[in-house]
Parts: structure tokens; sequence; C-alpha cells
């Protein structure tokens, strides 16, 4: 009976780290920009030009962008009051993912 279930928990084991190593690994940066898509559109390329598309910006004016939101040296009724909610190197993130997204990619 022991033999059995140590089998049984070794294919189970064995079975998990399959699952595991088969699932994209996604970045920290692409979790977070995944709130931004309901305004900005999928991966940042807002489609229209009600909102800034923010797919291929360069990363170091995201960054100033999302900063001055941040600190309220840049007003929006939306964006001051959700940057504040990431920290400094989440923003980074978010500017590093945006910048390296190709705009027109996301159909």
């Amino acid at each position: 009976m022991l033999i059995a279930l140590l089998g049984a928990a070794s294919v189970m084991g064995t079975m998990a780290a399959a699952t595991a190593a088969a699932a994209p690994t996604v970045s920290a940066g692409a979790r977070l920009a995944a709130t931004c898509a309901a305004c900005h559109g999928t991966n940042g390329d807002t489609h229209g030009s009600t909102l800034p598309r923010l797919a291929g910006q360069p990363e170091q004016a995201l960054s100033a962008s999302l900063h001055a939101f941040k600190t309220g040296q840049r007003t929006s009724t939306i964006m001051t009051q959700i940057a504040k909610g990431y920290t400094d190197e989440q923003l980074g993130l978010l500017a590093a993912y945006f910048a390296a997204q190709k705009p027109g990619a996301a159909k």
C-alpha cells in the first residue's frame, strides 16, 4: 500500500512539474499592464484618438509621465489616482513593457 501511494505521489509530482514547465511565463510588466487594457487597449495599442497609444513610446517618456501622474505634477481625472497605487519600481516595469510593444501588433 505504501509503495502504491509513493508511486502515485511521484506520478502526480511529475505531472505537476510538466504542467508548470508548459505554462507560459508572463513578465511582471505584462501582469501590471493588463489593468491598463480597458482604457489603453491590449498591450497599450489604443485604437482611436481619445487616449494616447502607449505601445512603442520611449520608455523614458512613459516613465516620466507615469511619475508625473503619481506626484500630481500632471493632472488627470483617473491617471493621477491610478498611478498613486503603484510603486516607482512598478511604474518603471510598466514603462519598459509598453515601450517594448509594437504599435499595431494587437488586433
